[in-house]
């Protein structure tokens, strides 16, 4: 199985990539993590339906005919730990592969997050883009930890 990390933004700062890779490198081979980065739309003078209309193209682009999507959504379901172990969980026993997608600065486009077949939150707060790529590999391996009985997260 891969998990999918589609991300709108290219430019995360040292320690954002530095805290990301180090978690990605953790997973075991039989649970694979990948980000893509798409490129954010210049803003200039566009309208927010055809920025985001664009950075959807390019998300759909990068997510691999067949994948479970799963937008990640200020007004997605909020997940605990042990919950978002369980959906891994079921994600690994299904064989499905799963892409999460991060929206850019102006979000997801409402279609594409209409679309998706499951909608999380991460957080109450407002988190930068890059905190929110190693919020979630950080909370996706503690979810696997949990499912390993791996000494990584203690109750």
């Amino acid at each position: 199985m891969k998990l999918l990390i589609v991300a709108v933004g290219q430019r995360v700062p040292d320690w954002a990539q530095t805290a990301y890779d180090d978690y990605a490198k953790r997973f075991p081979p039989e649970l694979r993590v990948e980000l893509k980065a798409v490129k954010t739309e210049p803003r200039g003078s566009k309208t927010l339906e055809t920025l985001l209309a664009a950075e959807r193209e390019r998300i759909e682009a990068a997510i691999p005919r067949g994948s479970r999507i799963v937008a990640l959504d200020e007004r997605g379901i909020t997940l605990t730990t042990k919950a978002l172990a369980q959906q891994l969980n079921e994600w690994q026993l299904e064989s499905d592969d799963v892409a999460l997608v991060i929206g850019g600065p102006d979000g997801l486009d409402p279609a594409f997050r209409a679309a998706a077949h499951q909608r999380i939150r991460l957080s109450d707060l407002t988190l930068p883009h890059a905190m929110v790529r190693v919020l979630l590999i950080e909370q996706l391996y503690r979810a696997w930890s949990v499912n390993a009985n791996h000494p990584y997260h203690r109750e």
